[in-house]
């Protein structure tokens, strides 16, 4: 058998996997389609290209599941989370990177490499030998689709991915907006500051939701269903559900203050945040949508303070594909009917960019590990990393398996302590304590 790792899919997954993989000292060929072979989402042929929010999430490592993935992956000399603290942009406790330099910044760590290679041709078959990682994330090509499809035997599974429109700076009327994080969030005056705010009264926001269910929306192609991720609804399915819910939502009111009208409570808010270094776009929180594009000018401009926005991107919307992976992976995330292939990333059933790219750094360390012929103890359930990966492979429903993003509830209780709302801080302080000393124990294996 060759020592030569093939990964296909050059995002999150694929790029993380290429890099812990070869900092194992094995050999790469990193297999990206683009820009040759093109995505509706993707914008460039760079590696690691953020195609929906240029935000990883919460950085609290103490109290959020997302916050302890992200210091599992800094522990594990991730990729992924040191180019993303290179280009950091204030967004209170969350980590929001520019994303251009970002995936540039991936791209030449990554060609850095003397034992990585990167092609750019497309991969439509699954192999019959070799050691491969499939990383080709929810846009997986038609074709290698296809070719999963036929080897799984079941019908792949589908949902809808909508994106959120991108403002220019230059265009929001700073009369009617202002900047603040939610609860006055962050270390600094540039992270308290990090989103930009519209207020509605209760008239404005009745007359957006009536706009909003009336406007034109993309239709379904025949055969294709409408399955979104919970994690991710178009802002015109959220108004569908209810007419507060988007109040409950990506507009909730709470934790700001207008300084324009101080003692003015607003009936919704409308956030946005920075989304380049330069400050000159911002996207709209929340705001995926699968509105057509001449509907989406027109509502969004219902905004007060995007009366005159200008779009750098309008919103989208495109159809994701994911395994039903507690039927077909393994617990080192092989494909059971050929386990010389593995998969990770979304198309795994794990959702959002941080949770693709820790899945792309187990499956990266787990194929090195077995090429070099190293036996590796298992993951251990009470890291984030193990939490997830054991939620895919086998810990969630499978008749009902939905992508997932992590989370504490899939952590295994702590003995002792209460449940409920007014224990959470206590439970959640022990889960990543727990956790930290499981991962550093298992990342010991690779010393």
């Amino acid at each position: 058998m060759t020592k030569q790792l093939h990964i296909v899919g050059g995002g999150m997954a694929g790029s993380e996997a290429a890099w812990q993989a070869a900092h194992m000292g094995v050999d790469v060929v990193l297999h990206e389609m683009r820009p040759k072979v093109e995505t509706f989402a993707h914008q460039t042929g760079n590696l690691g290209e953020m195609v929906c929010s240029n935000s990883f999430r919460s950085d609290d490592d103490e109290q959020n599941a997302v916050g302890l993935l992200h210091w599992e992956m800094r522990a594990a000399n991730g990729l992924i989370m040191s180019t993303a603290e290179q280009h950091r942009l204030p967004a209170g406790g969350a980590l929001a990177v520019d994303r251009d330099p970002f995936a540039e910044t991936v791209t030449a760590r990554l060609k850095a490499l003397p034992n990585v290679t990167v092609s750019y041709e497309e991969v439509t078959e699954l192999p019959d030998d070799g050691h491969w990682i499939f990383a080709t994330g929810p846009l997986t090509s038609p074709s290698l689709g296809q070719a999963i499809q036929r080897e799984t035997g079941t019908e792949a599974l589908a949902f809808f991915d909508a994106i959120a429109p991108i403002v220019y700076a230059e265009s929001i009327d700073m009369s009617k907006a202002w900047m603040q994080s939610r609860y006055d969030k962050g270390e600094t005056e540039e992270e308290r500051t990090a989103y930009l705010n519209c207020p509605m009264d209760k008239d404005q926001y009745e007359a957006f939701i009536d706009a909003l269910l009336a406007a034109d929306k993309t239709e379904f192609h025949e055969g294709e269903t409408a399955g979104y991720f919970d994690g991710c609804l178009p802002i015109e399915v959220m108004a569908e559900r209810g007419r507060e819910t988007l109040r409950h939502g990506p507009m909730k009111p709470v934790g700001l203050t207008n300084p324009h009208q101080p003692d003015v409570k607003a009936h919704a808010v409308v956030q946005l945040r920075r989304d380049n270094a330069l400050g000159t776009l911002f996207n709209i929180v929340g705001f995926q949508t699968k509105m057509k594009y001449g509907a989406q000018t027109e509502v969004l401009r219902m905004i007060p303070g995007l009366e005159n926005a200008s779009f750098a991107r309008l919103g989208g919307i495109h159809r994701n594909t994911f395994l039903n992976s507690p039927t077909l992976l393994d617990s080192e995330m092989r494909l059971k009917s050929k386990p010389h292939i593995r998969f990770a990333g979304q198309i795994t059933g794990v959702e959002g960019y941080v949770e693709s790219a820790a899945m792309g750094l187990l499956a990266g360390r787990l194929a090195a590990a077995e090429i070099l012929g190293k036996t590796l103890p298992v993951v251990p359930q009470d890291s984030a990393m193990g939490a997830l990966i054991h939620h895919i492979t086998g810990g969630a429903e499978a008749k009902t398996f939905q992508p997932m993003n992590v989370n504490f509830g899939l952590f295994q209780p702590v003995d002792g302590l209460k449940g409920g709302r007014r224990g959470r801080k206590d439970r959640y302080k022990a889960y990543t304590d727990r956790a930290k000393l499981a991962w550093q124990d298992w990342l010991g294996n690779f010393s």
